[in-house]
């Protein structure tokens, strides 16, 4: 983990709250595994906690990393002021990342996102795809008007989708759609990031399956594993209390690992 002013490259808006920003700096040569976050500082002097937001691109290549938010308070409320040549401080890259090595070529992985848990999945099935696996998306958003990167997933393979209201895709959550599909297939891995109840529900679904990898989202404080601010109960302790540390740790653990 390091720490850099990076530079924005460009912002943009993808639809409501919801936020697309592009990075650039000597940090993306140390970024390689998707579900990994930066920690981001508000360049505001009366906001000391970092902001923590997944990794949704890296480009090596051209040295930029890409990252989507939703403004939730005053400090993404900032981000999404900012603009092109604007710097901010940045530490990174955190936590553990999604285990892509668990499958061999020509497996097939299910990739889970709901609403602003998608970001992170869309690099992991990126990689997934290069090492030839292939890949089947399932995403949820709560309405049309707040859905976002159809056309990235899309162009990577099999995308379907749902939204709480029905004005766009299948009516429900996504576990609508998982049903669906295992009435034809089963999948070799499955690897999700959203809200506390889809991945309890992921979980549950393909609670016989050994592959099943989550991305929780839990109040970050640090970000390094020193404030215990995020941490998850683990099964088997009758004490209640042992656990794991979301951003140390984690984020992503097997879906027998952690209590939800």
């Amino acid at each position: 983990m390091k720490q850099e002013i990076m530079t924005i490259v460009s912002q943009q808006k993808l639809a409501p709250r919801i936020f697309k920003m592009t990075l650039t700096g000597q940090l993306v040569n140390e970024m390689e595994k998707p579900g990994q976050f930066i920690h981001i500082k508000v360049p505001r002097e009366d906001m000391l906690l970092r902001r923590p937001i997944s990794l949704n691109q890296i480009d090596r290549q051209a040295q930029t990393c890409t990252i989507i938010y939703r403004t939730e308070g005053d400090g993404t409320a900032v981000f999404s002021k900012l603009s092109a040549g604007d710097t901010l401080d940045v530490m990174g890259p955190l936590g553990n990342g999604f285990d892509v090595n668990c499958l061999s070529v020509g497996q097939k992985a299910y990739i889970i996102g709901g609403g602003i848990g998608i970001p992170p999945m869309y690099e992991l099935s990126k990689q997934l795809k290069e090492k030839g696996i292939e890949v089947v998306h399932f995403l949820g958003y709560a309405s049309k008007e707040v859905a976002y990167f159809q056309e990235e997933f899309l162009a990577l393979g099999d995308t379907r989708f749902a939204t709480d209201d029905g004005s766009f895709g299948v009516k429900g959550n996504v576990g609508n759609l998982l049903l669906d599909a295992l009435k034809e297939e089963q999948p070799d891995a499955v690897y999700a990031c959203g809200a506390n109840g889809m991945l309890k529900m992921v979980a549950q679904v393909f609670s016989e399956n050994p592959n099943v990898f989550l991305s929780m989202e839990q109040r970050m404080a640090c970000g390094m594993g020193a404030c215990y601010a995020c941490v998850c109960h683990v099964p088997n302790d009758e004490t209640g209390t042992k656990s794991v540390k979301v951003c140390d740790e984690g984020p992503i653990f097997r879906a027998s690992e952690v209590i939800l």
